[in-house]
């Protein structure tokens, strides 16, 4: 009879490399009162011989001694299966692993504290084998020990969306805040149609990891939303731009028309010329049509410049809510920051056609005008069902972690 302990059992794990590392050097340092016998102690040593030095198949040989010794001890059982898992596992016998291990971890000679980590190994085996449903069963008995384990959860969650448990990968992903728990659950609420929690998803992502490519996405999702009003094309391209998402000559010039159109000409020749700035218009053959829009902004500007004080003083006479607001807006885009004045009267008359578009108006004009509290207070207020809110909301997420 000898005594007989799990010695070099780290060696063997390092040298299998296995996923969810067994704690085989805590195993070898425990103590235990019994004898194991020599019969079966030879030929278990000679098995940790053989997969110390990556001979995992004849380790797997050898361990068929042991098991041809009959009364075994249940400390001689479960160092056999130790050993079996381990050298199994690094063979790529995933059954053969798996049985080794869940008997190690029904085995009475194994310690609370190594438990955990047999769980674990157990359910990398299974993933391993693509067992999903069994990684699943062994991944939940670890979280349920250790519910911080936020390797095991993310494993989860990974189980779940492989094997096609949409719902339940869904639910574990709720409140995430990492990038790729994100998308995953972005991924999964495209593959449900689930519309509404997929644009939640992606300003949550537009918010905390502003990319273009999530902000196109919400963008191009609001023109699509049933009820939207063409109004607010305008309002698009504005955000557009303060994203960078402006960038081709034809969008420059649509987007300079329509705050002419809008009666803004200050904020027309600003488009204009951050068009030339970035080499996009004033080139190629559509260069003259660029030229007379860019004239044409810098003449209405100074009309409006000229004629400011006689227009201020007939929409107030005509109790002119939409008029105060637009000159107000186009005083503020011309540098003017009296015209948040203007636009609060507007707001105050209550005759507005759009009241919604108007407060969204005065929010982007107060973040113009450095006012980026004041802003985020009024952009919150901003109701509506023809884009409004969604732009409001875009807006507020701009200015607090801006591209």
């Amino acid at each position: 009879m000898i005594k007989f302990r799990l010695a070099h059992f780290g060696l063997v794990m390092a040298a299998i490399g296995f996923n969810a590392a067994v704690p085989m050097m805590g195993v070898s340092s425990i103590a235990y009162a019994e004898n194991v016998r020599a019969e079966v102690g030879k030929p278990l040593q000679e098995a940790q011989k053989l997969a110390s030095s990556g001979r995992y198949k004849e380790a797997l040989a050898k361990l068929k001694e042991a098991d041809a010794v009959g009364g075994k001890s249940e400390l001689e059982k479960f160092q056999i299966e130790y050993t079996r898992g381990s050298a199994a596992t690094a063979a790529g016998e995933n059954e053969t692993a798996a049985r080794a291990f869940e008997q190690v971890l029904a085995s009475p000679k194994l310690s609370s504290a190594q438990a955990p980590k047999i769980t674990e190994a157990l359910a990398s085996i299974y993933l391993r084998a693509r067992d999903y449903p069994k990684a699943i069963t062994y991944i939940q008995k670890v979280l349920k020990d250790n519910p911080n384990n936020s390797q095991m959860r993310e494993q989860l969650i990974q189980t779940y969306y492989q094997s096609g448990k949409l719902n339940e990968a869904a639910k574990e992903l709720q409140g995430a805040k990492s990038e790729g728990s994100l998308q995953m659950l972005a991924n999964i609420q495209l593959k449900q149609n689930d519309k509404a929690g997929y644009v939640q998803t992606l300003e949550k992502l537009a918010a905390s990891y502003p990319k273009a490519s999530y902000w196109a996405d919400l963008l191009n999702r609001v023109v699509g939303k049933p009820g939207f009003s063409s109004s607010l094309n305008l309002d698009v391209m504005r955000l557009k731009l303060a994203l960078k998402q402006i960038a081709k000559p034809a969008e420059f010039m649509e987007m300079g028309q329509l705050s002419l159109q809008a009666g803004n000409a200050a904020e027309a020749l600003k488009i204009v010329d951050e068009g030339y700035k970035k080499g996009a218009l004033g080139t190629g053959a559509d260069a003259g049509r660029h030229q007379r829009l860019k004239d044409l902004a810098a003449k209405t500007l100074a009309d409006q410049q000229k004629n400011a004080a006689t227009q201020e003083a007939n929409f107030r006479k005509e109790k002119d809510a939409d008029g105060l607001a637009n000159l107000g807006y186009a005083m503020v885009s011309d540098g003017k920051a009296d015209g948040l004045k203007l636009m609060e009267e507007a707001i105050k008359l209550g005759t507005g056609r759009k009241p919604e578009e108007m407060k969204l108006h005065y929010g982007v004009a107060q973040y113009i005008a450095g006012k980026k509290a004041a802003a985020v207070s009024t952009l919150k207020s901003v109701k509506g069902s023809a884009g409004e809110p969604e732009l409001a909301r875009y807006w507020t997420m701009y200015i607090n972690n801006p591209v």
